[in-house]
């Protein structure tokens, strides 16, 4: 989809992405949700409701950050790797307590995120190689530093509090911090330049350069963000399964990209929704939830290794409805 100044709709473009298939995703977690409801005794219980969102709260962070980059038509194909690393580095800086352990991850994985924005922006090489080759660089940082082991977090310090505490003993402050995040990014995209930036340079980065919008400081924004986003999912990594973990963050890049893509953004950019994305997110998350419950009924048995052909066969299908659409909208005659 090119981006055409004089036909550009910014409310059409920031409020569903894919209307039809945002409604769709919304839809298809409702009906998931009263079948599971109905089917499983304790699926509406504290503790499930509660774990789902404390673990998945990893995935829908990424999710964001990933986001706001496939909107400007990039990819980050970085963001498990990151995440791996920065829960090696929190899991190291744990001893000195949350006020280090938390920023330090952060930092960790914007660095990598500013990586990215230099090769991207500054150096000009294509967002799948560069990031390509920060997610081998970081995995191999992340083996390096940790001697291939896990790392113990310091159980003495409040580092815990992050992963497994509990606000007023009722929500997670994992939860708690991405809502938050998630709100920040909606206003963001709803309602600032940058958000119309981010999706002009989706619609088409030449006409974005004629149209005078800050393509360069844009795209360094993004990757620095997912990079950012990724770096917190591995703080929670960390925090709430008690150490830092360089071997983990395998397939992470497909469960983001899967969760934006099924909420209805455009792999190609120029579209997309911090909402729809929320509700990708959880409904993979929820799929593989639903799954467990059926393997505790004996129905059915599923290896985790599944979870990866699942996303993988998911994301393919959601993509092939997508280009079926986006040609469809290419094909129809405009109105004057």
């Amino acid at each position: 989809m090119q981006f055409d100044p004089q036909t550009f709709d910014l409310r059409r473009l920031l409020g569903t992405s894919s209307s039809t298939q945002a409604m769709g995703i919304w839809a298809a977690l409702i009906i998931l949700i009263a079948f599971a409801l109905l089917r499983y005794d304790n699926f509406g219980s504290a503790y499930n409701i509660v774990s789902f969102l404390n673990y998945n709260s990893m995935f829908i962070i990424i999710a964001l950050g990933m986001c706001f980059v496939i909107m400007t038509g990039g990819i980050d194909l970085s963001v498990g790797s990151v995440a791996a690393f920065s829960s090696v580095i929190a899991a190291f800086l744990s001893e000195h307590g949350l006020e280090y352990a938390l920023p330090g991850g952060i930092l960790a994985g914007m660095a990598i995120g500013t990586i990215n924005a230099f090769m991207i922006v500054a150096m000009r090489i294509p967002p799948f190689i560069a990031t390509l080759a920060s997610m081998l660089g970081a995995k191999g940082a992340a083996l390096v530093i940790s001697d291939a082991q896990t790392v113990s977090i310091s159980w003495e310090s409040n580092f815990t509090a992050l992963g497994m505490g509990k606000l007023f003993d009722i929500i997670p402050w994992t939860i708690l911090i991405v809502a938050i995040i998630a709100i920040i990014a909606w206003i963001v995209l709803e309602h600032t330049s940058l958000g119309r930036t981010v999706l002009a340079i989706g619609g088409g980065q030449e006409a974005s350069h004629l149209m005078g919008l800050s393509v360069k400081r844009t795209e360094c924004i993004v990757y620095i963000f997912s990079g950012g986003c990724a770096g917190l999912a591995g703080v929670f990594l960390a925090s709430g399964f008690g150490a830092g973990q360089p071997l983990e963050g395998l397939g992470w890049e497909l469960s983001a990209i899967a969760s934006v893509v099924v909420g209805g953004t455009l792999l190609t950019g120029g579209m997309g929704s911090v909402p729809a994305t929320i509700a990708g997110a959880l409904l993979l998350g929820l799929l593989f939830n639903v799954l467990n419950f059926e393997n505790g009924r004996g129905i059915i048995s599923l290896s985790a290794h599944w979870q990866s052909v699942i996303r993988g066969a998911f994301l393919f299908v959601v993509i092939l409805l997508q280009a079926r659409m986006t040609a469809k909208v290419n094909l129809s005659p405009r109105r004057n």
